[in-house]
């Protein structure tokens, strides 16, 4: 009997022990997760604490611009003070979310990179890998190494090239056939750039990064070649693939080869490609003026809603925006929403309702007050078309983090909340016709990037805009690079936008108008 009772009072010491196992993992799980929500709603305030002084800031920028804009020539002077050209604002690959500018064929490499170029002697240090077979693989971490092949008129071919954490080169060659670039078998293959670019041929290759943990932050580039064919890419048997920029452009020539990435968790990869604009705003800013473009489109506009053949009559509008959409700078008269790009649609289109859901200061994204994906759910259920015009005051918060990548689309970054309005508004409003409008380039956004490093440039956030409404099917109405309204061109702040950001009467009733024949242009062209 005692046994038993010794036998009992362990089984039940033991069980004892398993329960206070589990409540204690239970709580130390409670105060991890505990820590990560406090530590995410403290970097949220920081954010919007952060915002709410650039938000002052812009007002004393309005102000100084305002009090210009009398004198045409003092204000030129100061607007070609504070803006930035397209070269000084550094470009952000926002597909995978990483920087990839500089990084092509002819990318001058730093002298502590040794390499194999435009001779035969074999310079390698800390783990690097020759052409002739050596390999480095299968290893924790094999990091800063710099591999070159390049300048030289004879094949590079049949050699086994296994490579991880190094940034490596093939160029500039006649011929590279019957290889194997082999990046596998490694715990982390991370911070590398592969570029194999400036060939006349390129073929019979295979490409093979697999068998990873994982493969983060790297850029694949094969471009710039005459004659791509007869290659085998594959990405495939990985654990995680994350934040790449892979790149197969430039070249003369792709044909007959093999693209695969398969075998992985390919939850973070995303599943589109980047929009870009047929013609950009720096390329109408080559053409002509703004003011010479504003004048030019408003002449056309205004033709087509003269002739317009599509009944808007019994349709109800929502106008979705900020404080553009608001009639910000009109606030001080009376009846000043009449004025609003909303009231004049109405009138320009005869349409049966159109409703103003524009807030001052209000963004796309969480960073800002009034935030688009958090009131969306105000358009009335009724509504035909639903306008959505935002990212000015966004452009004022976005540093390379607030922006986010469409690899991970995070609540609280431009990319996922623009993601998560898009969505929503396609299952809340399933018969509505939805259209996305690019924000107006504006000379603020240059202003505070002068002050406030960390901005990107507005071109980001108009680019970001159309990719993600091709993935979603909405059409739209690209205001930023049409070259209308531009606050960077003097004659346009003297005579439409005051402050150099919101309209007068007459801007406004300019924006109303190109909307409008932009909506007509439209249903004109799909009926």
């Amino acid at each position: 009997m005692r046994k038993i009772n010794e036998i009992l009072a362990v089984v039940i010491l033991s069980l004892l022990a398993v329960l206070l196992a589990a409540v204690g993992m239970r709580l130390y799980d409670t105060y991890v997760t505990n820590k990560q929500m406090e530590s995410e709603i403290r970097q949220q305030e920081e954010v919007l604490s952060r915002n709410r002084e650039v938000h002052d800031r812009v007002q004393e920028m309005r102000q100084e611009i305002e009090a210009l804009a009398g004198d045409r020539e003092k204000l030129g002077q100061f607007l070609e003070e504070i803006r930035m050209d397209d070269a000084e604002a550094v470009p952000v690959t926002v597909m995978m979310g990483i920087d990839t500018s500089g990084m092509s064929g002819d990318r001058e490499l730093p002298e502590e990179w040794q390499g194999v170029s435009e001779n035969g002697t074999d310079v390698l240090e800390d783990g690097g890998v020759l052409a002739d077979g050596t390999s480095v693989s299968e290893n924790d971490l094999v990091s800063a190494n710099t591999t070159c092949v390049s300048d030289n008129t004879t094949s590079v071919s049949d050699n086994m090239i296994s490579l991880s954490d190094n940034m490596t080169s093939v160029s500039e060659n006649d011929t590279i056939s019957g290889n194997t670039f082999n990046m596998s078998g490694n715990d982390t293959v991370s911070g590398n750039t592969y570029s194999i670019s400036g060939n006349s041929t390129v073929s019979g290759n295979m490409f093979s990064v697999s068998g990873n943990d994982t493969v983060s932050g790297n850029t694949f580039s094969v471009s710039g070649n005459n004659t791509i064919s007869g290659n085998a890419f594959s990405v495939s048997d990985n654990t995680t693939i994350s934040v790449n920029g892979i790149s197969v452009s430039g070249n003369n020539t792709v044909s007959d080869n093999t693209l695969s990435v398969s075998g992985s968790m390919l939850d973070c990869l995303p599943k589109i490609e980047m929009v870009y604009p047929e013609i950009t705003l720096a390329e109408r800013r080559q053409m002509r003026s703004s003011l010479e473009e504003t004048l030019l489109v408003n002449r056309e506009d205004q033709a087509c809603l003269e002739e317009q053949g599509v009944d808007f009559s019994g349709k109800k509008i929502a106008c979705l925006g900020d404080s553009i959409t608001a009639a910000a700078n009109l606030e001080g008269e009376e009846g000043y929403l009449s004025y609003a790009y909303p009231a004049v649609l109405k009138e320009l289109l005869g349409a049966e309702e159109v409703y103003n859901l524009g807030i001052g200061g209000s963004s796309i994204g969480r960073y800002w007050t009034d935030a688009f994906v958090e009131r969306y759910t105000q358009i009335p259920e009724d509504t035909d078309i639903i306008l959505v015009m935002g990212g000015t005051n966004d452009g004022f918060c976005l540093s390379e983090k607030e922006f986010g990548s469409l690899t991970e689309r995070k609540p609280w970054t431009f990319c996922g909340d623009l993601d998560e309005l898009m969505r929503g508004l396609k299952e809340k409003y399933p018969d509505a016709d939805i259209f996305f409008v690019t924000p107006l380039p504006n000379i603020l956004q240059d202003y505070l990037m002068r002050e406030r490093t960390y901005l990107l440039p507005q071109k980001n956030l108009s680019d970001m805009i159309l990719t993600l409404s091709a993935s979603y099917d909405y059409p739209v109405i690209d205001l930023y690079n049409s070259n209308i309204l531009d606050s960077h061109d003097a004659d346009i702040v003297a005579d439409y936008m005051p402050d150099g950001v919101h309209a007068n009467k007459a801007g406004y009733r300019i924006l109303a108008e190109h909307i409008a024949a932009e909506l007509v242009r439209y249903y004109e062209g799909n009926e």
